[in-house]
């Protein structure tokens, strides 16, 4: 349930707690609240759990140095944290003495992502069974992050318009990307199984599911509606620890990746796959088949075009129509 926001009392004084609602009322993304969170709290420890109202713009350039000339982190984390206390000073605390802040950057390095061909991405899939098989071929065929396909409800498959829609992706969006016309068959025996699944759970009193607070209160009853109810739910009820109240929540993140890591395993494809790489291999192979950036950017969710052009630099990798030397 690590995509549950915790409860949090909204009279309460504690400084963190302040921060969290802070978040909350500009209505951004709960990865984005466990991260600002994260990294205002390695901050003040940073500093001898100093309180951020004692602390400024010089506090703020030692920590970020210290990033990226001690831990040695990536670009994208220094900036990361960068933006987590700009939000922490500027936004919550409405500190306006934070001006251009100078410090050590880190070097610019970014990885080639991992991708498979398509004859390897058909060969991991072959080894997976069931819905963990299901799971997988959706997250390649509609390059889908493994958050976003958990978090499916049944509402979200559009058979209808061919789509499936992502709701609060990264950043809080929504979008839509492309439904595969060969999964139709198994995504609605699928939902059929959702179905026995959660009409079982309201004979034994159960049947309630997960909805962010706000639509909890605009729909009193849909939480114990079929098309809430999550497309791929957990094998078990288990208790809410934050509301104590009994639900099926979706599948654990950690499950669906130990059965890609051992397909991966077995099929003897010695390159460092995750569950991720399928979205990878689902951008890739849109591009080698003639999709434009633009499109294949939309089905992503990149906010920035400059991101999906990663892709592009893996496909100069194999340097298409040319011949190594040893091969003339």
């Amino acid at each position: 349930m690590e995509d549950i926001p915790i409860h949090v009392d909204q009279q309460s004084n504690r400084f963190i707690d302040r921060l969290r609602l802070c978040i909350r009322s500009r209505n951004l993304a709960y990865a984005t609240e466990k991260t600002y969170v994260l990294w205002s709290l390695q901050f003040i420890r940073f500093h001898n759990k100093q309180h951020p109202k004692n602390m400024g713009s010089h506090e703020i350039e030692a920590f970020l140095s210290y990033l990226a000339t001690h831990r040695n982190c990536s670009q994208s984390t220094q900036r990361t944290a960068l933006n987590a206390l700009i939000f922490l000073f500027k936004k919550f605390m409405g500190r306006d003495d934070i001006g251009e802040l100078h410090f050590s950057y880190s070097k610019k390095y970014r990885n080639i992502p991992t991708v498979f061909s398509k004859d390897e991405a058909s060969q991991v899939i072959s080894l997976l069974k069931g819905k963990y098989k299901l799971m997988t071929q959706l997250m390649y065929g509609s390059g889908l992050r493994i958050s976003e396909l958990l978090r499916l409800r049944v509402k979200d498959i559009d058979f209808e318009m061919h789509q499936v829609i992502v709701r609060a992706g990264k950043g809080n969006k929504d979008r839509i990307t492309i439904l595969p016309h060969t999964l139709k068959r198994s995504l609605q025996e699928q939902i059929s199984a959702v179905a026995i699944l959660h009409n079982q759970d309201i004979r034994d009193g159960y049947g309630e599911v997960y909805l962010p607070y706000a639509l909890n209160r605009k729909y009193n009853n849909a939480a114990k509606e079929l098309t809430w109810q999550y497309l791929f739910p957990s094998g078990r009820i288990s208790r809410d620890p934050r509301s104590g109240i009994f639900r099926r929540h979706h599948l654990e993140k950690s499950v669906l990746s130990k059965q890609i890591r051992q397909a991966v395993k077995d099929s003897k494809i010695y390159k460092k796959a995750s569950a991720h790489t399928f979205r990878h291999t689902f951008a890739t192979q849109l591009l080698l088949n003639g999709s434009d950036i633009r499109t294949v950017q939309e089905l992503l969710g990149h906010s920035d075009v400059s991101t999906t052009e990663i892709y592009t630099h893996v496909l100069k990798q194999g340097k298409a129509g040319v011949k190594s030397p040893i091969d003339f």
